[in-house]
């Protein structure tokens, strides 16, 4: 097997994602232990680096003495292309052995649109694409992530997924992995870990359609294999194992910065959002645990800047304490920390302004509508004069950029709705000349993107048609039309993009036949615009008899049984359905904080706390 040379790398256009040997990193004597794990993030390094969860698991995986964890990304195509002539085997950065050589090869689903980088790596590695075809001496292949809650267009290409938090059930399924290594058993394998909680093994299901193309039935093949797949979460937060020596890479990356995970779960319940209903419940991590993950991290990475991580970073219980806390603490070492975007009806000044003593940074909002109509309709529940407000307190704390974020093609919206988002991104604009002058900074820009709507499984919207190409072309002109202001600038995402998202977000198990069409076709690193072919995929679904109008832009009922119906993420079918109904009448939910809205969560799932005293039923 040839292996790669510096000869290779000097030939690419950044040789640093793929040398390894970065501070922290792993490294092990890969005779000495029973298990070797390939990690994959089916992008490239930066990106796949910038992942917190790829990096918990990592550390997870490495810190068993028996099982040695190594990771690789998906290589640019400059450095695809000198592999493939080279004929070197796509490898991991630690050892820089192909992953053929791997036990189990483990993909994180991040977003849709990387489908296809993963056939491509499993291609690089000379290992074989479809499942039902793949021999037992090749390595098994596994994934987990937000996109494995609808795991049905990957069927044929992954063994067995995992549903929930996989720092618990990664160790369960090695334990068994372990009595079968070498025994050339991987059907007996996947058949003992479907009953691990939390694992779905495709291999084991049969589904069968009507003649209109939707599922007529999904059923386990044996008794023993559950007809439900229940995800799988841990429930205190304040001892789960986390990194505190992050890999600290030679190359700048999307995120360089240390990352500290202040809670999971969201009790905002917004109903276009898959993460805050997949995530639930949530769970915080006490300030103390916070601040010695911080210390310890900082010493360990030599960075100097603490980003805070979560779905709804204010909504931690005592977000105030914590920032003055870090800031306080690190002071004299010009430690800077960091939000990401924030909810405008938990922005503080007195926060803001703390933070921005020791470094700007930028200052993004989500209103995700423009008008309040629609602000209710997904249950967002921020008004107009909130939003002014805040940016107004932002523009007399020194800022004058702020960026805004909203969503087009949202179920019910009207054209009414569309020209809200220029209409209040010039509202914002005007803002900044209510400031005096002697306080304001100078340059305002106030940067307005627009994404399309995906409907996604788990969200009350699942349900719901997307807009067509056609629909959202009409509703970015609204947009552009209506800004008046010349301090603000408009961006908006490619529409085709969006389409092929929601087939794919939204497909069944005939749909995994177009995305391995599409790869042979040459489709990879879908997500980036300079490879994206519409063309390919188009091509793909007329190949394989499908209609992509199907997934993306039908309306289900709510008796139709949807691919990922077999998974119970905890919040029941009743709520979601519910929640749209509410929709179409533009009805607020309030807040898990302020009292249980019966998702569901807390009648699944046992010990532990939901929010403020709800019992959790959670069954191990």
């Amino acid at each position: 097997m040839n292996k790669i040379t510096d000869d290779i790398l000097y030939k690419v256009e950044k040789p640093a994602r793929y040398i390894g040997g970065e501070l922290n990193s792993c490294i092990k004597d890969k005779d000495k232990v029973d298990i070797r794990f390939a990690f994959c993030f089916p992008d490239v390094y930066e990106v796949g680096m910038s992942h917190l969860g790829s990096r918990i698991l990592y550390h997870v995986l490495n810190s068993r003495e028996d099982t040695y964890c190594e990771r690789t990304f998906a290589p640019w195509p400059d450095m695809e292309k000198l592999l493939r002539e080279n004929n070197i085997p796509l490898y991991t950065l630690e050892t820089k052995d192909s992953l053929k050589e791997f036990d189990i090869i483990g993909f994180t689903l991040q977003y849709e649109m990387s489908y296809t980088n993963i056939l491509n790596m499993l291609d690089m590695a000379g290992i074989t694409i479809r499942a039902s075809e793949r021999g037992e001496d090749e390595p098994i292949v596994m994934a987990g992530g937000p996109c494995a809650y609808n795991p049905e267009p990957l069927h044929d290409i992954i063994d067995f997924f995992e549903l929930g938090e996989g720092e618990e059930i990664m160790n369960d399924v090695l334990e068994v992995y372990k009595k079968y290594k070498g025994k050339g058993k991987k059907k007996e394998f996947l058949r003992e870990i479907s009953k691990i909680r939390g694992v779905y093994v495709p291999s084991l299901y049969d589904v069968t359609y009507h003649e209109d193309g939707t599922i007529k039935a999904f059923k386990a093949k044996y008794e023993d294999v559950p007809e439900k797949v229940q995800k799988r979460f841990i429930t205190n937060y304040d001892k789960v194992i986390y990194p505190e020596n992050m890999i600290v890479p030679y190359t700048e990356i999307v995120h360089d910065r240390i990352i500290l995970e202040t809670f999971r779960g969201c009790t905002n319940g917004c109903r276009f959002c898959q993460a805050g209903m997949i995530y639930r419940p949530v769970r915080e991590k006490s300030i103390d645990t916070l601040i010695k993950q911080a210390e310890n991290l900082l010493k360990a990475t030599g960075y100097n800047e603490i980003s805070l991580s979560s779905l709804s970073i204010c909504d931690y219980s005592d977000i105030k304490n914590l920032v003055f806390s870090l800031i306080e603490k690190h002071r004299e070492d010009n430690v800077s920390v960091s939000l990401p975007s924030i909810r405008i009806d938990a922005f503080s000044v007195d926060l803001i302004k703390e933070i921005q003593k020791v470094k700007k940074t930028g200052l993004t909002f989500a209103p995700e509508a423009g008008s309040q109509r629609m602000r209710d309709i997904i249950n967002k529940g921020v008004t107009e004069e909130r939003v002014l407000e805040a940016s107004k307190n932002a523009f007399e704390s020194g800022w004058s950029s702020i960026k805004l974020y909203f969503m087009i093609g949202l179920p019910y919206e009207t054209m009414e709705d569309v020209k809200g988002i220029g209409e209040l991104s010039d509202k914002v604009a005007a803002e900044y000349f209510k400031v005096p002058k002697n306080i304001r900074n100078k340059g305002l820009r106030v940067t307005s993107s627009t994404s399309i709507f995906v409907p996604k499984p788990f969200t009350p919207f699942q349900w719901a048609p997307q807009s067509t190409m056609e629909e959202v072309g009409e509703k970015i002109k609204a947009v552009k039309s209506s800004i008046k202001s010349k301090a603000v600038v408009y961006n908006y995402h490619e529409s085709t993009v969006s389409y092929m998202e929601a087939v794919l977000a939204r497909g069944d198990r005939r749909v995994c036949d177009v995305i391995i069409k599409a790869f042979e076709k040459g489709a990879k690193f879908d997500g980036w615009s300079e490879y994206y072919s519409f063309d390919t995929w188009k091509e793909a679904m007329e190949e394989c008899g499908l209609k992509g109008e199907f997934y993306a832009y039908r309306e289900r009922s709510y008796e139709e049984i949807l691919p990922w119906d077999f998974i119970d993420i905890g919040v029941n079918k009743k709520y979601l359905i519910a929640e749209n109904e509410k929709a179409k009448r533009a009805e607020l939910t309030q807040n898990c904080r302020v009292g249980c809205t019966g998702c569901g969560v807390n009648v699944n799932f046992k010990e532990g706390k939901c929010f403020e005293g709800a019992i959790l039923d959670q069954i191990h």
